[in-house]
């Protein structure tokens, strides 16, 4: 963890640092608010010093609607507990409709099962209208939860702003979701409607889900009507239908419909998103609309520089909060692309091809992706006309330096490569793109606007160029409003106030350059502590990830009495490559030149698969606390994972792994 001046990959030329968003809004800073900054930086302590004329700044310059005036803009600056433009009320829908043209397309989607389509503004506009107006029909009214279950399909979008356009609070599962995670999930917010599909296809492969299905309805007792999407069947073909049951076609019947919008209060909320419930029942973290609103609006247009008749793509399920951002990005009038379907299927290449069918301009996805992609050997930028493409978003866990390296060798040379870190606690990022900056290999560009974040040593100090807590020293509109069914707002306090009071801790080790960069080395529970020398894990996986026979890794360090350690590397091998003395020799030299010498692994294990969650996060600590002894019951939930047959390894190494340190 030298502090050296890593390798610059990108330079903003010119003509974007002059067109960009964030350009546009310092001009009109200087021009309506006679504010002028000298860089970037002096921007963002404007913004995180002075965060209530800075969120007012939002309002004016994105032009709210608001129905009703707000009358002040922060109760306090305190947190837990404050409050937002108290007054005001607006909806969420009512911005994105507004940018409705003939121009372009509102969706553009494609599916393994389906071919590409685009959906106009106008068919949005009119089924979003039908389908609200059914709702509020069979009584769904403000407040109302209505829940998905459910892929990333144009109909989940048009049932999501139908559902918050009526003021009601919208919430979704994806259907490779295990039931009983998904009724963890639901139970929580008794929603009256639900929208699933008969099924759905990955990799090739079709799921049905009617039984899924039956027992959500079952196991959902306030439910007052289940609306069902023919997904896998042929959408022009009736299904047979229960009772309490209708079909899509049916709900959005209605063409004469009118949109209209019910005005909300600010911190009404607009959905609830879920922890991933590895480690015990999911958190029900609940946004607002106001919120959310000025969020979106900030990151995309400032930090993702997402602009009016481009084409916005991130590889998502209706599980993971990019999905609620990638419909975000109509809020700025660009198009939406939707996949749903493995990105892996028939080939590694499919996104890039996607990307290339839709003329994509900005193209999101996982640091894991990536690091498969580069493993693969690929080269999209030669076998795919990208000429379009002019940003990469990376996000889900650290892309490491070699991830960057690959992207400008074999996509392309001048590509945007934009690293962000943020999530389902703000349903955006805390750290990522901008416009103006360099792009440094291995680091994400900057703080973003409005986010006082701090690296914190355990003490509570401020960091510069070391590792510590990553910590939001001030509020803002986006954080979660509440967390549902919290009494006393008990889980709320423990999960982010606890290590720190009064400052919003979020479990990730961070450090903060000297060039105000940003590098994220993991989750600090899952941190690697060798003779007092910590790291991320996130680092050794940079080290694995440069040999090519390894496919993927789970690394994990566990204390043992007397001040030691026992630190096992697991591997996944490549098809074809064994775990012989040759490599393990390779890999610790990797490891030690990469890392440190304390932090060789002291063993080299052998696994089928790496543990993940749905939402693609290796299972560190669950699989820690698993080899500490801990019961398998109590720190995971198997239907929250991706692949629940991965734990058991561990399971049965456990018996093995006492009797070696006893």
């Amino acid at each position: 963890m030298n502090n050296e001046q890593p390798i610059t990959i990108w330079q903003p030329d010119q003509s974007l640092q002059q067109t960009s968003g964030l350009t546009k809004y310092m001009s009109w800073l200087a021009k309506e608010k006679k504010l002028q900054f000298e860089n970037y930086q002096a921007l963002w302590e404007w913004s995180v010093n002075d965060i209530c004329d800075f969120w007012e700044s939002l309002w004016e310059y994105f032009e709210i609607i608001s129905h009703e005036p707000y009358q002040q803009v922060l109760l306090t600056e305190d947190m837990p507990g404050t409050s937002w433009f108290k007054g005001a009320t607006l909806n969420y829908a009512e911005h994105i409709f507004r940018n409705a043209n003939a121009e372009h397309p509102a969706i553009i989607f494609s599916s393994e099962i389906h071919p590409l389509k685009e959906i106009s503004w106008k068919e949005l506009e009119t089924k979003t209208a039908a389908l609200a107006n059914y709702l509020k029909k069979i009584g769904v009214e403000k407040g109302d939860r209505v829940a998905a279950f459910i892929p990333n399909i144009p109909e989940a979008t048009i049932a999501f702003l139908a559902t918050i356009s009526i003021g009601a609070i919208w919430s979704s599962c994806s259907p490779d979701f295990g039931t009983g995670s998904v009724l963890d999930r639901f139970s929580q917010i008794e929603p009256k409607v639900l929208f699933t599909i008969d099924g759905y296809a990955y990799n090739g492969k079709p799921f049905d889900k009617s039984e899924a299905v039956s027992t959500l309805q079952k196991g959902l007792p306030t439910l007052k009507e289940t609306i069902i999407i023919p997904y896998l069947k042929d959408q022009t073909i009736d299904i047979q239908l229960k009772e309490n049951e209708t079909q899509w076609s049916d709900a959005i019947s209605d063409t004469n419909a009118e949109l209209t919008f019910g005005a909300v209060p600010f911190e009404h909320p607009i959905w609830v998103l879920y922890s991933s419930g590895t480690t015990g029942m999911p958190k029900a973290i609940t946004h607002s609309h106001g919120g959310v609103l000025l969020e979106h609006f900030k990151y995309l247009t400032f930090h993702n520089d997402c602009r009016k008749g481009e084409r916005f793509f991130w590889y998502s399920t209706t599980g993971w909060m990019m999905w609620n951002f990638v419909n975000a990005a109509l809020l700025t009038g660009a198009s939406i692309v939707l996949y749903d379907g493995s990105p892996a299927y028939p080939d590694i290449n499919r996104l890039w091809k996607l990307a290339e069918e839709c003329k994509i301009n900005h193209f999101g996805t996982s640091a894991g992706f990536i690091i498969a992609c580069m493993k693969a050997g690929i080269n999209p930028g030669k076998d795919f006309d990208l000429s379009i493409l002019r940003s990469i978003g990376s996000t889900g866990s650290p892309l490491p330096p070699e991830g960057f390296d690959w992207i400008y060798k074999h996509i392309k040379s001048d590509i945007w490569l934009m690293s962000m870190s943020g999530g389902t606690d703000v349903c955006s990022a805390f750290v990522g793109g901008n416009p103006l900056l360099p792009v440094y290999e291995g680091e994400l560009q900057c703080r973003a606007l409005g986010c006082a974040m701090q690296s914190l040593d355990e003490d509570g100090n401020p960091l510069l160029n070391e590792v510590g807590e990553m910590v939001i020293e001030k509020p803002m509109p986006s954080m979660p409003v509440f967390f549902w069914n919290d009494e006393g707002m008990k889980r709320y306090q423990s999960s982010y106030f606890e290590m720190f009071p009064g400052k919003w801790r979020h479990g990730d080790w961070i450090k903060i350059t000297d060039r105000n960069t940003v590098i994220i080395y993991g989750r600090s529970d899952a941190t690697l502590n060798r003779g007092g020398v910590r790291i991320g894990t996130s680092e050794i996986y940079r080290a694995v990830d440069k040999v090519s026979s390894v496919a993927d890794s789970l690394v994990t360090c566990i204390e043992l009495k007397g001040g030691e350690y026992y630190m096992p590397l697991f591997v996944k091998m490549k098809e074809g490559f064994q775990l012989d003395d040759q490599l393990v020799a390779e890999l610790k030299k990797t490891i030690r030149e990469t890392c440190s010498p304390r932090h060789v692994p002291d063993e080299f294990i052998v696994i089928e698969e790496v543990p993940y969650t749905i939402s693609g996060k290796k299972m560190e600590t669950p699989v820690k606390k698993i080899l500490m002894g801990a019961s398998p019951e109590k720190v995971l939930n198997k239907d929250s994972m991706k692949n629940p047959q991965a734990v058991q390894f561990f399971i049965s190494f456990t018996q093995k792994l006492k009797d070696k340190l006893n």
